[in-house]
């Protein structure tokens, strides 16, 4: 499969398809500052999570599916923390235990788009639930495969529908290159990936950026608006001994199947030496979409490495404000300008003239560069738990 070929993205169309974004912190800011939480807007955001659940997968589910302001247009599985053999029933069950059998759950790819499957079995266990054992669902999935039910549903609500992808990029991938002009009638995406302080894999490489890099280039470069919640935020997101006993505590099936899964990963943590449990990297990306002001974001131009032996997965920031020497105020604008974007030097034996990939910075990413963990916990632990 061919690699789609790099497309622009002003900033005038980066800061009007995020202007949703800000008015969603816009709104959370104003309810928090009224002393209310922030509700259900009237008109519920379309969304459609593609996942590989996995321990931080499970619960990200269950908490969209608790959370009134999203309407779950579909839920996509694909390969990565563990085959799609058990990424789909793990989704599966999720929808049966959160009563949302309504939500159409659809099989995606088996494998990345140019490379061998990596798992991470390692960190999820065997089933990619820590061994926490559910019925065998009920449920069977539609008949659409993952990138095919993406582009029908992005079809019929053009730009209303954001993508929440918290595995690898390969389903979203693949409905961008069957369908050329989809990019354009996607609202944005809000990902779990990525990284811009070292990964959790490889030292370069996040996990779901480095199952599949191609695929993860073809997002970033496909003009979407991206939000990326990578590590430099979900790695403050441990969860803790009282976080299950509150789930423990709630006699509601979600609460008490989040409590298993979660008992199950923080003693699988502790058996490994681990001195905090598992973090909940996946829940903060559906956490940060809820409510952005949990996030400090800021605009990045990001790439992502696909031929470096030791680097495959990378995700690298460019940012004219990023590095060690402070400009003075003001002069942002101008930096933006006169920031070009280089990949590394030319070889001697190569054809290429110049390290200049793009002739100036322009951003498209929002970066999560830190998170209020107490905050976050208090959403996702009450809503699992059925508080608010």
């Amino acid at each position: 499969m061919e690699l789609k070929q790099s497309s622009g993205i002003t900033r005038r169309q980066f800061v009007a398809a995020s202007a949703t974004t800000l008015a969603a912190s816009a709104f959370a800011r104003e309810a928090r500052a009224s002393g209310q939480s922030p509700t259900a807007p009237a008109t519920p955001f379309r969304v459609i999570i593609d996942t590989d659940p996995g321990v931080d997968d499970a619960l990200a589910l269950l908490l969209a599916m608790r959370s009134p302001e999203l309407k779950i247009e579909a839920i996509t599985a694909v390969a990565g923390n563990v085959p799609l053999e058990l990424t789909l029933p793990n989704a599966l069950r999720m929808v049966e235990i959160a009563g949302r059998t309504d939500i159409p759950v659809a099989a995606g790819a088996k494998g990345p788009l140019l490379r061998r499957l990596v798992t991470a079995a390692y960190a999820h266990g065997e089933n990619g639930l820590e061994g926490a054992v559910f019925p065998e669902p009920k449920i069977k999935p539609v008949a659409e495969p993952a990138a095919e039910l993406i582009r029908q549903i992005v079809r019929k609500y053009p730009g209303e529908v954001t993508l929440i992808p918290v595995g690898p990029l390969t389903n979203i991938a693949t409905a961008l290159n069957i369908d050329s002009e989809l990019a354009a009638m996607v609202k944005g995406i809000v990902m779990m990936g990525g990284s811009l302080s070292g990964g959790n894999i490889t030292p370069a490489a996040e996990f779901n950026v480095y199952v599949d890099p191609e695929a993860a280039r073809i997002v970033f470069q496909s003009g979407i608006p991206i939000t990326m919640v990578g590590l430099d935020a979900t790695r403050k997101t441990s969860l803790t001994e009282e976080h299950v006993r509150v789930l423990e505590a709630a006699q509601n099936p979600v609460s008490q199947a989040a409590a298993k899964i979660g008992r199950n990963a923080i003693n699988h943590n502790r058996e490994r030496g681990f001195l905090v449990g598992p973090n909940m990297h996946d829940s903060l990306a559906v956490a940060g979409f809820l409510d952005p002001t949990l996030l400090t974001l800021r605009d990045y131009y990001v790439d992502v490495e696909t031929t470096g032996e030791l680097t495959a997965g990378e995700t690298l920031g460019y940012s004219p404000l990023a590095g060690d020497l402070k400009r003075k105020p003001g002069s942002e604008k101008q930096a933006n300008m006169n920031m070009p974007i280089r990949g590394s030097a030319p070889t001697l034996a190569g054809t290429r003239t110049s390290p200049v990939l793009r002739d100036k910075f322009v951003p498209n990413a929002k970066v999560a560069l830190d998170v209020d963990s107490a905050r976050f916990f208090d959403l996702l632990i009450g809503r699992l738990a059925g508080k608010h």
